[in-house]
């Protein structure tokens, strides 16, 4: 080993010496300066909002159950007769009176068979009053023996058989009336044109769609109900519903007796005032209110924290050691309304549950109280 390398070696020993004897030096100043400064200085306490857990058995809230508005009538109309359509009909939106006309017929053929028919009443009415003067006159011939009474008889029978014609094209000519009214289609209730399946030039058969009418008044609400809440509903009594965001006082006309097999609810039937504009289909729900029996109370929203596997906790304030800490308890969720949850779990009646800012306490950690709700 040559002389250079055993120097290299005796500084390199000599610098972790000093290394070491430094870090002792400054080590042993640190202790000494805690122990003139009187030790470490304790944190103190954090200060945190609370909020007293009171104990209830159970609580009210509001169920809603949810429809769609009905129409109090609405059909499909068409015509009774064919014939092609003279007129188009309205778009769906306009709104019709009772009575008025929607669609017409071309009425040119019957209107020609019409007056085709008139004429022939016209000759049979000619036709009869000839014969009835013929019998008046061979009536008193008879007597003296200038007519026969065969002939009297012809001539009377042959009055009778024309008097039988003129109410047999009467009676055409009545049909024929009644399906040119028929070629006019009117609405049979107030309404609003919903659809129109036919164009002006279509030729329509008996009973074809021509237009689908929804009536604007006597507008009902459809609701599903539970079965076991739908026995509680009295017919002939308001009830609240909501509808577009507003509270509507509705007067219940029935409740249907049997049950849907896919939603396992009844129907509850409902008449909406006159002024409400609701849309035939639109949604309308019933707001009751039930009470529900657990034992438990109210804390804010934010006194919750999630813990493992999904469980719900919330900081309780203990005394120990003469300090306040928190603990966790477990809780579960029956209920959310607003800013406030509805729990039960392992919180005792009266305790001090820390309101906000859970997430700066650690259990254990010593805390003071700044404020309650």
């Amino acid at each position: 080993m040559t002389s250079q390398t055993q120097s290299r070696r005796r500084g390199t020993l000599l610098g972790a010496l000093l290394a070491v004897l430094l870090v002792t030096v400054t080590t042993g100043l640190l202790y000494a300066r805690v122990a003139l400064s009187g030790g470490p200085q304790p944190r103190p306490p954090l200060p945190v909002e609370t909020v007293a857990f009171e104990q209830r058995d159970g609580f009210h809230r509001e169920v809603s159950y949810l429809g769609v508005v009905a129409a109090g009538r609405k059909a499909n109309l068409g015509f009774e007769v064919s014939g092609t359509l003279d007129s188009a009909p309205p778009r769906p939106g306009t709104p019709v009176r009772a009575g008025e006309i929607i669609a017409t017929l071309d009425q040119s053929s019957l209107r020609a068979q019409r007056a085709s028919i008139a004429a022939q009443l016209e000759q049979a009415r000619a036709e009869l009053e000839l014969a009835n003067i013929k019998a008046e006159r061979q009536r008193d011939l008879v007597a003296s023996g200038a007519v026969s009474r065969e002939a009297h008889d012809d001539t009377r029978l042959r009055a009778r058989a024309l008097e039988a014609g003129v109410v047999a094209v009467s009676a055409q000519l009545q049909s024929t009336d009644i399906d040119l009214q028929k070629s006019s289609l009117r609405a049979p209730y107030d309404g609003v044109i919903a659809d129109r399946y036919v164009h002006q030039g279509a030729v329509v058969a008996p009973g074809e769609p021509v237009v689908r009418l929804v009536e604007t008044a006597a507008r009902e609400a459809h609701i599903g109900v539970a079965a076991r809440r739908a026995s509680a509903l009295e017919p002939g009594k308001r009830y609240p519903l909501r509808l577009r965001d507003s509270s509507v006082d509705a007067l219940l006309l029935s409740v249907r007796p049997d049950v849907n097999p896919r939603t396992r609810a009844t129907t509850a039937v409902f008449a909406l005032p006159e002024n409400i504009q609701g849309l035939d289909g639109e949604a309308v729900s019933l707001v009751l209110e039930e009470r529900v029996d657990e034992i438990g109370g109210w804390i804010p929203l934010s006194a919750l924290q999630e813990g493992a596997r999904g469980i719900w906790t919330v900081l309780r304030l203990v005394e120990q050691d003469g300090h306040t800490v928190a603990v966790r308890e477990a809780v579960e969720v029956v209920d959310v309304r607003a800013d406030r949850a509805f729990v039960r779990g392992t919180l005792p009646d009266g305790s001090l549950v820390v309101a906000s800012g859970v997430h700066r306490v650690t259990p254990g950690t010593p805390l003071t109280v700044a404020g309650g709700q």
